[in-house]
């Protein structure tokens, strides 16, 4: 089952292709890239989901997929424990997009810096002429 949380969203239809930013929570979605806004509802059944989306224009800059800067995307496909795959229609323009959960980089631990252990005399000397 597709669990609450942010999302990369991998979309395309023949006019191309694009990724944005999802949230889901509580059958609510929301998100958005460089020029779209995007909010609506989704449900998960067992291993199928569903939404509805609505766009948006928040700047200005390249033409969306769609060609159009508001319309309504009702989506169905499958969903993992970890990912969905769904398609729809908008307009008569077909329209998939995949739903990748976005991984928390890990914390590197702090490098321990002992100056007493360099040593300048092993680096390469230059070969000057």
């Amino acid at each position: 089952m597709l669990k609450d949380g942010e999302y990369m969203a991998w979309f395309q239809t023949e006019r191309g292709s694009g990724t944005g930013r999802v949230h889901l929570r509580n059958g609510v979605i929301t998100g958005g890239d460089t020029v779209m806004s995007y909010g609506g509802t989704y449900q998960i059944a067992g291993t199928r989901f569903a939404a509805t989306l609505t766009t948006c224009r928040h700047a200005d800059g390249q033409q969306n997929v769609f060609g159009a800067d508001e319309v309504e995307i009702k989506l169905t496909g499958t969903a993992a424990s970890n990912y969905a795959s769904c398609s729809g229609e908008v307009g008569g323009l077909f329209f998939q997009t995949t739903l990748m959960p976005v991984q928390e980089e890990k914390k590197r631990p702090d490098w321990k810096i002992n100056p007493t252990h360099f040593h300048p005399e092993r680096l390469p000397k230059p070969n000057v002429r």
